[in-house]
């Protein structure tokens, strides 16, 4: 079974990223991520309404890292430190040596290679250093932006489920990619 340890929590950089722990200070990006119509519309989890939500969301989010159970990294720019995104793997199955990875990103930055960049650094991590065995993603079939990006990282797609999902009133589809270490 894989043991997880996200202490000290790990710090990623890339050429123009770096990827840190979120902190309650990142509220108010974090609202705007999560609340923002068009960031969310492929993301079946309701819109934050305000402050207190980022907030909640945020604690959330360190209570499944200092548990090992998930992490997620803010993406900021060197220099800069705010929060453009966040990337994180969730859905843990240790048994499995398994994961899921999820991401959103501001809209000023979409099409500027931003998970073109976090994603592999995430990946190599997971793989390298965690020593998972194969990362799932799920996305909306009408995310096409998404699947290139995991197609461009050598995800294979390997189902889409119809309606498999009911979230405010209607039936969704699921696709699902994985990626197996590359590293054996």
């Amino acid at each position: 079974m894989l043991t997880l340890n996200f202490d000290p929590y790990p710090i990623l950089t890339t050429q123009r990223l770096v990827l840190r722990k979120l902190r309650e200070s990142d509220a108010d990006e974090v609202l705007y991520l999560r609340s923002h119509k068009d960031i969310m519309q492929y993301i079946p989890r309701p819109l934050q309404k305000d402050r207190d939500d980022a907030i909640k969301f945020i604690r959330d989010h360190l209570e499944l890292t200092r548990k090992n159970e998930a992490i997620n990294w803010a993406i900021t720019i060197p220099g800069e430190d705010k929060v453009i995104g966040m990337i994180g793997l969730f859905n843990v199955e240790p048994e499995n040596f398994r994961c899921e990875v999820g991401y959103l990103l501001h809209d000023n930055w979409h099409g500027k290679g931003i998970m073109t960049e976090a994603l592999p650094a995430v990946l190599d991590h997971s793989f390298r250093v965690l020593k998972f065995h194969s990362i799932a993603a799920v996305i909306d079939p009408g995310n096409i932006a998404s699947a290139k990006l995991l197609e461009k990282n050598n995800f294979t797609k390997e189902a889409h489920f119809k309606e498999n999902m009911f979230y405010e009133g209607r039936f969704m589809d699921a696709i699902i990619y994985s990626l197996l270490t590359p590293f054996r």
